[in-house]
């Protein structure tokens, strides 16, 4: 008799950009075109390193993400497919879910023509914001036009499953103004919608005017404007037919992320690439992070790969809790129970009912969710779990 294979999910980290944003901390560089073949060529030894998993896991989703995947030259990019299936035994146009990031200004009709047809079933597509003054702001490549010009172009090469991202909270950012750019991508209606407050990052060019002590921190809007803001996100985007999944996501009914929701659930996932994280039998893993290590080491598993943290079951109970808790369906006791051997009352049984009482959690039937309140500080109620 076979054993069950456990599921599986995919990263796949394209570190390559047009220009680097300027709120932007991401893992992602400018590079020539022989730099992003040898890139390529290392990932494709990478890949080839982890056939051993297969015997054990079974693919189920893939994202490729960045950086800006959409600056790959096409041939690079189904160079990376066809080893994926080669090495998982997987047939694409069978995943569950094959994703692609995708910035505006990065794209051709050609281009849409060759992802769909090399299997890619969901394109996420960072617009950030539909005004261009807020666009420049951040250093994006695109203006909203652009972005208009490329959305309408993949809905004519036939993809059905788009993603949009905005961010809220910029600078000098108003209320209004971003509600207009939430009901100009609605409008649009794309099956998924991303929205995330702005965070300032250290040792990025925003840190330097809006981070701690910058000449220009006072632009930011205030604590009160953002929570004003996601107020607004799912006040709007519920008009339009969307339903809040997780703290930042909505989607049209069954256009919900499988990838992204299998890490609040605590799947598997496999990350190849440059600085790209792995979670495997209980062990968090990080890929170098320096491209000339990673060039040549690639292939060999122990030298491209560090133990970040071996978690412990207090570990994984604490992340059973907070990582479920972002899902607006929350997390189940009798999940917990099963995962555990022990009950969610017998662990966190105080803190419970300390979060019921201040009314940042509900508890109803076998499930345990955030209130609207609790999404508020959910960062606050997350650290309640740390075992």
């Amino acid at each position: 008799m076979r054993n069950k294979k456990s599921p599986l999910g995919l990263y796949i980290h394209i570190p390559f950009c047009v220009k680097k944003c300027a709120y932007c901390d991401f893992l992602s560089m400018k590079a020539s075109g022989e730099i992003q073949k040898q890139y390529v060529d290392a990932l494709i030894s990478e890949l080839d390193s982890v056939r051993t998993i297969t015997n054990s896991y079974e693919l189920q989703t893939i994202y490729l993400g960045g950086g800006t995947p959409s600056v790959l030259d096409i041939n690079l990019l189904w160079k990376i497919l066809e080893k994926v299936q080669n090495v998982f035994l997987i047939d694409l146009s069978r995943m569950k879910e094959v994703t692609l990031e995708v910035n505006p200004g990065t794209v051709s009709m050609e281009k849409w023509k060759e992802y769909h047809k090399m299997g890619i079933q969901r394109i996420s597509m960072g617009v950030q914001s539909t005004h261009n003054d807020e666009l420049e702001l951040l250093g994006r490549i695109h203006t909203y036009e652009q972005f208009l010009e490329n959305y309408y172009g993949a809905r004519e090469t036939g993809f059905a499953n788009i993603s949009i991202d905005l961010m809220s909270a910029l600078p000098n950012q108003s209320l209004d103004k971003y509600r207009i750019s939430l009901e100009r991508i609605a409008k649009l209606s794309p099956e998924h919608i991303s929205s995330y407050s702005l965070i300032v990052e250290e040792n990025t060019p925003f840190w330097a005017l809006y981070g701690e002590n910058g000449r220009k921190e006072k632009e930011l809007p205030t604590e009160e404007m953002d929570r004003a803001m996601y107020k607004a996100t799912k006040e709007i985007l519920s008009l339009y037919g969307y339903q809040r999944y997780e703290i930042s996501n909505y989607a049209k009914a069954g256009y919900e992320s499988i990838h992204n929701s299998s890490y609040w659930m605590g799947v598997p996932y496999l990350g190849v690439g440059l600085g790209a994280s792995s979670y495997l039998e209980n062990n968090r893993y990080q890929n170098r992070s320096d491209m000339q290590g990673y060039l040549k080491y690639a292939a060999d598993t122990e030298k491209r790969r560090n133990l970040v943290e071996a978690l412990t079951k207090e570990d994984q109970m604490s992340e059973f809790m907070f990582l479920g808790l972002r899902r607006m369906c929350g997390v189940s006791q009798t999940d917990f129970m099963k995962a555990f051997g022990q009950t969610m009352e017998q662990i966190f049984g105080e803190v419970l009912h300390k979060m019921e009482k201040e009314k940042l959690l509900e508890i109803k039937d076998d499930r345990v969710f955030l209130t609207d309140k609790g999404i508020d500080v959910s960062n606050y109620v997350f650290s309640e779990f740390w075992l």
